[in-house]
């Protein structure tokens, strides 16, 4: 395998150069000044990018790296002449030289609030010129903070801790922003070039490993229980008094649901439907199936409270993928095939807040996947207060 990278030169590349190098991939090394690629990578070949096209022949892949990057000054215009002209000029001179699968970094400064930003802003505007390049094999990375031997960028304040203290504190600024090692990008490029991975590809540690943020989720999880147990406890006595004494059937409604790794684990939560009503996707029950108690508790998302249960056992979590139904076997392909077992489900989730449901399977176990990519304690914190300040209603009955 033939890789051109671009921005040969920058942090990125640096970091990745070695493992493609390990992997047995021949490089072809672009950047402004060729002299000092040749100095840098005495072992490789490199080019400056008026030689791209003719030097480019016969290659399986494009990386193109080069970047002005958020930690630079300059105004939208500045930003727009490397992150968007340069990258035109690059995807042409492949196409000149037969060159169909590009392979972009992006970032996740790209998206929502964040591309109001020049750099953001930027990015954007380059994903979406790619996307409309239906003649080529297009993949987009969006990179978290790439880190491998050396920290850069924002992640170099870790430099200034003492050694000891080093990992711990990077661990620490991990659970608060998304991260990527160096080896993980070095993987999604040698999956992009073999033709393995197409499309947008979040890149990010997904949390693994970062017991900071494990754990400081695993306490908030014990805190509500706690806060539950002693300051509601009343709650919970009335609601499930409520429950009993307006339709017939148990207080507590239990559920088997699909949880971490694919196991099964018992839901409890207050009963909001008639005893006897099928065991279902909420989203295939009719609205005639839930009680007037059950509406406002569905409502006020009291009925979830019992969860408490599930938390204490480790099941289940304040904010996580919801759990399904086993028998929804099309969100739980779809959950399997992104990965999305490999976390502990929750009561409410990011697809939640964002009013998407089991009807949308597919949709759903995307914005799960998203979810796992971008989970931070900031990200948790802020789906906890959509949530409690009402932002998604659950799972939506049909409406007849």
């Amino acid at each position: 395998m033939k890789i051109v990278i671009t921005g040969a030169s920058g942090f990125v590349a640096q970091q990745i150069i070695p493992t493609l190098m390990d992997a047995g991939v021949t490089l072809l090394l672009v950047g402004r000044d060729p002299q000092e690629l040749e100095a840098q990578y005495p072992s490789l070949e490199s080019c400056g990018y008026d030689a791209l096209a003719e030097r480019s022949k016969g290659v399986d892949a494009l990386l193109h790296l080069a970047v002005r990057n958020n930690d630079q000054a300059g105004d939208i215009g500045a930003f727009r002449e490397i992150n968007v002209e340069l990258l035109r000029s690059v995807v042409e001179s492949a196409k000149a030289a037969g060159v169909r699968r590009i392979i972009y970094t992006s970032t996740l400064h790209s998206e929502d609030s964040r591309a109001a930003t020049p750099y953001g802003q930027s990015k954007a505007e380059a994903e979406a010129y790619l996307n409309a390049q239906t003649d080529l094999d297009v993949t987009i990375l969006k990179l978290a903070a790439v880190y491998g031997t050396d920290y850069h960028g924002k992640l170099a304040v870790i430099k200034k801790v003492p050694g000891f203290l080093r990992g711990l504190a990077f661990k620490a600024l991990a659970s608060l922003r998304p991260t990527v090692h160096s080896s993980l990008v070095a993987e999604a490029v040698l999956g992009a070039a073999r033709g393995d991975i197409r499309g947008t590809l979040r890149t990010t540690d997904e949390q693994k490993g970062n017991g900071v943020y494990g754990w400081t989720k695993r306490l908030i999880d014990l805190a509500f229980v706690a806060f539950v147990a002693f300051f509601l406890f009343w709650l919970l006595i009335i609601c499930w008094a409520l429950v009993k004494l307006t339709s017939p059937g148990p207080g507590i409604f239990a559920q088997t649901r699909v949880g971490k790794s694919g196991q099964h684990f018992t839901c409890y939560k207050f009963r909001t439907m008639h005893s006897g009503t099928k065991q279902a996707g909420t989203h295939e029950v009719t609205a005639a199936a839930v009680t007037k108690v059950g509406a406002f508790m569905r409502k006020t998302k009291i009925d979830e409270l019992p969860q408490i249960l599930n938390i204490l056992k480790n099941e289940l979590s304040l904010v996580g993928p919801r759990p399904c139904l086993p028998n929804q076997t099309e969100l739980v392909e779809a959950r399997t095939a992104r990965g999305v077992y490999s976390v502990k489900p929750g009561i409410s989730g990011w697809a939640q807040i964002q009013n998407v449901d089991m009807s949308e399977p597919v949709r759903l176990a995307k914005l799960d996947q998203e979810y796992i990519a971008l989970q931070t304690l900031p990200l948790d914190l802020k789906i906890i207060i959509k949530t409690v300040t009402g932002s998604g209603q659950g799972d939506k009955v049909a409406s007849r």
